[in-house]
């Protein structure tokens, strides 16, 4: 068998909301897909504003402008992918990076109190895999200490903490909808806020500054530019499969949930692997399946070439960005994060996606059986 990480789901609705902008041949860009993918966000999610971009990276970039972080520092993961870090250098201000903590490898709470300092005006979590990390208590961090938090909820879009969705414990939140997504058209992203500070900052940056009276393309009025912006616009078609992906999130979630319950009940009886952890105020929609080899970094990285051996494809989510060569060597980054560095080395994101079938499922469960697997020493 050849079985990838992702696979991306689609139906004649996707074909027929795309064909239908094409074939109208005006409105690529700037559609009313725009607007009513945003809406439909917003709805789903519970916000009262939403504004798309062209990439979740984008997206937090705008955001982070928004609320003017410049010379200012901003407390991030270093087990996150790497444009949660570059985002904040992207809008001039300095990542710290924080300890995360084992159940949901999302930030440490304990840890991000001690990094906060005078400089400090955005914490910056994000929800790892489709788990609401411990975003109550970030809440109560940035009330405490009159800072904003901003959710990067790139991998979590219908993932709840309590009987809230998150992205709405925030000052905003952003979503992504790149193929390992739980919806996806490709690229795009998207910021949610209840803020309208926020929410007309946002729409400036991402098309050039431009103050938009009417539809730009297609009016003859003048429109001036008061602030300095960016090209980072949605396409009209990308927002049309966004509507077709959107109408299928019900069913999307529940497979995946499915298929993490199948893979719990079999690894979960082999020694030496510790399957997903699920906070009981959590609801995950498990964009990623990701376990932990307790033998550590070098069973962990047999594991995955004998995977990949048998044609069953894993990634390592994540690596920390702090010891990437650009931040360790370039920007000189030199600290230790224990569990961060702990975590990176025994960690291993499964192949979980709406068109995985149960015979793929029983074969990478079988081959999990079949590998020699042994417990971290005590």
């Amino acid at each position: 068998m050849k079985i990838p990480l992702f696979k991306n789901y689609w139906d004649d609705k996707d074909i027929d909301y795309v064909t239908k902008v094409i074939k109208r041949g005006m409105y690529w860009a700037n559609g009313p897909e725009i607007k009513e993918f945003e809406n439909r966000i917003a709805e789903y999610v519970g916000t009262k504003y939403c504004v798309a971009f062209n990439s979740g990276t984008s997206a937090l970039h705008a955001v982070l402008l928004a609320v003017e972080v410049k010379n200012y520092e901003v407390i991030v993961p270093s087990f996150t992918f790497i444009s949660t870090a570059n985002s904040v250098i992207m809008a001039g201000g300095k990542p710290i990076f924080a300890d995360i903590e084992e159940n949901t490898f999302g930030l440490d709470p304990d840890d991000v109190q001690e990094k906060i300092t005078s400089k400090t005006k955005v914490i910056l979590p994000i929800h790892y895999g489709g788990c609401a990390c411990n975003i109550k208590a970030f809440s109560d961090l940035v009330e405490d200490n009159e800072l904003i938090l901003i959710e990067d909820a790139a991998e979590s879009l219908g993932a709840k903490f309590g009987d809230k969705m998150v992205g709405t414990f925030g000052d905003a939140a952003m979503f992504s909808f790149t193929p390992t997504k739980v919806i996806s058209m490709g690229e795009g992203g998207v910021i949610v806020t209840n803020s309208k500070d926020i929410f007309e900052k946002l729409k400036l940056i991402r098309s050039h500054g431009r103050l938009e009276t009417a539809d730009y393309f297609y009016s003859t009025q003048y429109m001036d530019y008061i602030t300095l912006g960016y090209n980072f616009r949605m396409p009209s078609i990308c927002a049309a499969q966004g509507l077709a992906q959107l109408d299928k999130i019900k069913e999307f979630v529940m497979k995946r949930r499915r298929i993490a319950k199948i893979y719990n009940e079999t690894l979960d009886n082999i020694e030496g692997i510790r399957i997903p952890i699920t906070p009981k105020k959590c609801h995950h929609i498990y964009q990623m399946y990701s376990i932990l080899i307790e033998a550590g970094r070098k069973k962990r990285d047999e594991l995955q070439e004998y995977l990949k051996n048998n044609g069953i494809t894993s990634k390592v989510y994540f690596e920390p960005t702090h010891k990437t060569y650009y931040f360790k060597n370039e920007l000189g980054y030199n600290i230790k994060l224990e569990k961060t560095e702990l975590i990176a080395g025994k960690i291993l994101s499964l192949p979980i996606y709406p068109g995985l079938e149960d015979g793929e499922i029983s074969y990478i469960l079988e081959k999990f059986k079949s590998f020699q697997f042994f417990a971290a020493p005590r």
